[in-house]
């Protein structure tokens, strides 16, 4: 796992640290660039994050299913779930929440209830040009 502070030392952090805006930008920064993004709650700047790594290229984000996973974390703790079952219900629950690219959806009537543009921009968006490997 990684973040801002496991990457810069606390001095390099410290021009930042009465600048939350300059702070939530080093995160943005750490979250687009990481090889998996999971998301600790479902906010905007989650939601914007998941749209940006869509974008560039669909590169994994998992929606964590809270319940679902409070649910099997209190199964492995009381001993009815072995480790590999464990894993295994993890894996199987997140299958279909790793921000695969897909169309919005619309609800026609309920656009409160639709996904975000910045969600989920593929369909709005010109896509991004391959850049040719360097050797």
């Amino acid at each position: 796992m990684v973040k801002k502070e496991s990457l810069l030392r606390a001095s390099d952090l410290e021009p930042f640290r009465k600048h939350s805006n300059q702070m939530a930008a080093l995160d943005y920064i750490v979250s687009l660039e990481s090889d998996i993004f999971v998301p600790t709650y479902g906010g905007n700047m989650a939601r914007v994050v998941e749209g940006h790594r869509r974008y560039l290229g669909f590169r994994t984000s998992i929606r964590v299913d809270r319940k679902l996973l409070v649910d099997l974390i209190d199964q492995y703790k009381n001993g009815t779930l072995s480790w590999d079952e464990f894993s295994q219900a993890v894996k199987t629950g997140h299958a279909d929440r790793m921000g695969i690219p897909t169309h919005r959806l619309e609800i026609p009537g309920k656009p409160k209830e639709e996904e975000n543009f910045y969600n989920n921009p593929e369909e709005c968006l010109p896509p991004i040009p391959k850049k040719p490997k360097s050797l």
